[in-house]
């Protein structure tokens, strides 16, 4: 279970931006700078090479007492026994999820801009929800962007839920999220496009 008294830096990988050895290096650093979330993103059909990366960073994370989450990928989740995954509307439904993964896997569930899609993951035993966009991202640049106001909807209407946000969060907006509503933010780009990674997670952190 992720613990509300843990840093609210969520780092997502992108393998656009991350490739080879720089995934590694750079998440070591993302992971030295204290982040404890790392979620893992990799959209090509290269299962050799995803199972071989994804156990890498697994092994990255245990040794910072961090936790590892699978993008969209059940099956690779299960076979390299990471923490948990992070489901979009159109992957496995979580309560499959659920069942593949078993009780203790924290599974979270993307819900763009809308409370009965995250009200429904919460009921297909979500761990968490996730918002956004709310600002340009250069990950999901189509995505429907989403006001800070849903932040502060959700959190009055699922208190005991976590609550990640997403979508162009960089140092100098993050603060307007997390005040909105939101325990985590979720970035990508705004911290592995940094010239010092570490730092760039510890300004994060320091939010």
């Amino acid at each position: 279970m992720i613990q509300k008294k843990i840093n609210s830096l969520y780092a997502i990988t992108d393998s656009q931006l991350l490739s080879g050895d720089t995934l590694f290096t750079s998440v070591a650093a993302a992971l030295k700078g204290g982040c404890k979330l790392v979620q893992y993103r990799d959209k090509t059909d290269d299962r050799a090479r995803r199972l071989f990366e994804a156990k890498k960073l697994l092994a990255l994370c245990n040794q910072h007492q961090a936790q590892l989450f699978i993008n969209d990928d059940v099956s690779l989740a299960q076979e390299v026994g990471a923490h948990g995954v992070h489901l979009g509307q159109g992957d496995t439904n979580p309560v499959a999820a659920r069942i593949i993964l078993g009780s203790s896997a924290i599974i979270g569930v993307t819900c763009h801009d809308s409370l009965a899609l995250a009200q429904q993951a919460i009921k297909d035993s979500a761990n968490y929800i996730a918002f956004g966009r709310f600002f340009s991202s250069n990950t999901k640049p189509d995505a429907r962007p989403a006001p800070l106001s849903l932040l502060t909807e959700a959190r009055a209407k699922f208190p005991n839920t976590l609550i990640a946000a997403i979508g162009g969060i960089t140092t100098e907006n993050a603060h307007s999220v997390l005040t909105a509503g939101a325990d985590f933010i979720a970035v990508c780009h705004s911290l592995f496009a940094a010239s010092d990674v570490e730092a760039q997670a510890r300004k994060f952190i320091e939010l």
